[in-house]
């Protein structure tokens, strides 16, 4: 069984449908440990050596945050900055998360037509979170797949809500259980509720 850790980070989550949705299924899930970042580091108080022997103790890695201004919330990046040190992470030494995997479920507030290149993003979604993929690679730690929610925002989707939530409770279980097929994600750039790669039933 994989040991998954959780971090969630969101600075307005009681405003967001998407993401409430998303950690009340994570949390029917046993097994795993949820870390709210904003709850727990309330003034950005990051305890490094905690937050390093929570990375050391699991294999896989979740960050669950919207996307804000094509980056991540402000505690994620300085978690990041501060967390992944050089000797730990990365550099001479840093073997501390080598073979472990880091995976995105990350919502977004624009459609999905948007993140293309005739969209007004211009660039698929995946583009604009290359900064966490080559942070997974830096620290020779697998990328998986991004879980994505697209248009987030719009306040008329609760059943595409649901399911996302939904398709993330069971992406999760299947992670823990050892069952999730990361080879066969990698043929999307992201993944959502309805394509996911499922194992076979017999």
């Amino acid at each position: 069984m994989a040991k998954i850790l959780l971090l969630y980070a969101h600075p307005g989550q009681r405003f967001s449908l998407a993401n409430q949705a998303m950690m009340a299924q994570a949390r029917t899930i046993e097994n795993i440990t949820i870390v709210d970042l904003y709850a727990e580091y309330p003034r950005h108080k990051i305890d490094v050596e905690k937050e390093q022997a929570r990375l050391i103790e699991h294999d896989v890695i979740v960050f669950q945050f919207p996307v804000y201004w094509y980056s991540t919330p402000s505690l994620l990046k300085e978690w990041q900055d501060l967390v992944l040190q050089h000797g730990f992470a990365f550099g001479e030494h840093g073997n501390a998360l080598k073979g472990k995997t880091l995976m995105l479920a990350v919502t977004a507030g624009g459609p999905e037509d948007a993140y293309s290149q005739e969209g007004y993003q211009h660039h698929p979604l995946r583009s604009f979170l290359l900064p966490l993929e080559q942070t997974a690679a830096l620290c020779k730690m697998r990328f998986a797949t991004p879980y994505a929610l697209y248009g987030a925002l719009a306040g008329d989707q609760p059943e595409e809500i649901a399911a996302h939530a939904q398709g993330y409770k069971e992406l999760l279980s299947l992670i823990r259980d050892d069952a999730y097929d990361f080879d066969a994600a990698e043929t999307q750039d992201v993944i959502m509720s309805a394509t996911l790669p499922l194992p076979a039933k017999g």
